[in-house]
């Protein structure tokens, strides 16, 4: 209570400042200099009410097929050659010197000279229904194929891991822009008060390559960005009352905090208090709500066998099933991101052979088994699921330096790799585009990012060039000046 006194004693002190002064002369000169000054970001007014807001639930553009989203992104970019994109031929030319057309005017991350080509490492068949090539790295996945919506010619701009990662998630390879999340959450709004709208869940021992930038909200009022969860001890750092102050005398606190902050708000105009308002509110209501929700020891134990889970470790299998658990209380979208899928060939952990398929022996299942949870809970079909990475791989060995790699790995590619959705207004059991008979550049159905993006949105009822933010001068979008919805994949 000592530190409340004195930051009201320091908030008395500030309305006797210069500052304060000049804000307050009416229209005289130094408010409108000042003024522009401290608008310059941005208009003072687009957050609205923030505290008030976020908690609603918004109506969309037209009717959404999806209202809530599970992004599960492999930071790092598996091979899609090893898990979906069958390439007979390649077998064929397992060995080989890389054809001269792949390397002409191409730039790589790490491959010089003329590097070999490698032939895929799984064996592949055909699942399901609908025939879905898959290899023997995701057996799990296997039993899903009907569910499937397959992007098999996606393509980016970016061959390394950060920007490509910031392009995938917030529209730009540069940093400042919001991501998804932060998007729906500000166009949707969440339907539960007691948690947050946009929540992320990270595993693999790493943050995404990007930084927490993939999950924040830019130029977006704050309250949208995503607020990461963790799996071991609080959920959210300091969510617990701290040692001695009892769940009464914080919330006293967090009054007192909040009526200093709307009578500072009064005075500066800055709707990044209300954000702030409204996230001290939102931490009292998740002491409560966050615990709950992210205990699972409450589950059937043929759920937990299903994941692959166990209670107390904090691995992606756990975060598959919080995310069902979130979803189930009304959040709208969660982000989980796994680290360690970078397949170069460099150690026993990052190639294309012992490497991936540890991963996929980590993710397969869990992933697997959330899709037939929603399924099975009556959720799928109103929650998009989305499996990618930033990039593809090559169809060549890598050759860094131009030795080749002590182990059979490949090398970021941005022309060709392959994503899927399930649920959420997709076709089911279905795959779009098709790729070159070496799995170098895409031939049909090519998807570029900002195309995913603009579908995405569109499954959640947004018309991508009309869903906009008012920032520095001009509207903002997600897909900036590209992309089209990828009709094809809509069911």
């Amino acid at each position: 209570m000592e530190n409340l006194r004195k930051e009201l004693q320091h908030t008395a002190l500030l309305h006797q400042t210069r500052r304060h002064f000049l804000q307050s002369v009416g229209f005289g000169l130094g408010a409108l200099g000042l003024g522009t000054m401290l608008d310059s970001c941005g208009p003072s007014t687009a957050a609205g009410n923030v505290g008030g807001e976020v908690a609603k639930s918004r109506i969309p553009q037209f009717a959404p097929k999806a209202k809530r989203v599970i992004y599960i992104h492999m930071a790092g970019a598996p091979s899609q050659l090893e898990l979906f994109d069958y390439k007979p031929e390649l077998v064929k030319y397992h060995g080989r010197d890389c054809p001269a057309e792949f390397l002409e005017g191409k730039k790589f991350a790490f491959i010089q000279g003329v590097p070999k080509m490698l032939g895929p490492q799984g064996h592949f068949a055909q699942y399901g229904q609908s025939g879905a090539w898959m290899s023997d790295y995701v057996p799990y996945l296997q039993t899903v194929a009907d569910e499937i919506t397959f992007l098999k010619a996606m393509h980016t701009d970016q061959f390394n891991h950060a920007p490509a990662q910031l392009l995938m998630h917030t529209g730009s390879p540069r940093l400042g822009r919001p991501s998804l999340g932060a998007w729906s959450v500000y166009g949707l709004g969440s339907e539960n008060q007691n948690l947050p709208g946009f929540i992320v869940l990270a595993s693999g021992g790493q943050q995404p390559d990007a930084g927490k930038s993939v999950f924040g909200s830019g130029f977006l009022p704050s309250v949208y960005q995503g607020v990461q969860c963790r799996t071991g001890g609080d959920p959210v750092l300091y969510v617990s009352d701290p040692n001695g102050m009892n769940r009464d005398m914080r919330k006293q606190t967090i009054e007192a905090i909040n009526e200093i902050n709307k009578q500072t708000y009064e005075d500066v105009k800055d709707p990044e208090i209300l954000t702030r308002i409204s996230q001290y509110e939102m931490a009292f209501r998740m002491q409560m709500s966050v615990p709950e929700v992210m205990d699972v020891s409450k589950e059937p134990q043929f759920i937990l066998d299903m994941y692959g889970v166990k209670p107390g470790e904090g691995t992606f299998a756990m975060n598959c099933l919080l995310a069902r658990k979130l979803v189930e209380n009304d959040v709208r979208f969660v982000q989980l991101f796994d680290w360690g899928w970078d397949g170069h060939g460099t150690s026993k952990d990052h190639n294309v052979e012992g490497g991936l398929r540890q991963k996929c022996r980590e993710s397969d299942q869990p992933v697997a088994a959330l899709v037939k949870d929603l399924k099975m809970r009556g959720l799928l079909e109103e929650t998009l699921v989305i499996w990618g990475a930033e990039f593809g791989r090559t169809p060549m060995q890598e050759n860094r330096n131009g030795l080749v790699m002590p182990f059979m790995g490949r090398d970021h590619h941005l022309d060709a790799f392959t994503m899927w959705m399930a649920g959420g207004g997709v076709k089911q059991g279905f795959s779009h585009g098709e790729t070159d008979e070496l799995g170098y550049y895409g031939t049909k159905g090519r998807t570029h990012v900002h195309d995913l993006q603009a579908t995405i949105l569109h499954l959640m009822g947004f018309d991508h060039e009309k869903f906009t933010y008012p920032f520095q001068g001009r509207n903002f979008r997600l897909t900036d000046t590209e992309g089209k919805v990828v009709k094809e994949v809509i069911a």
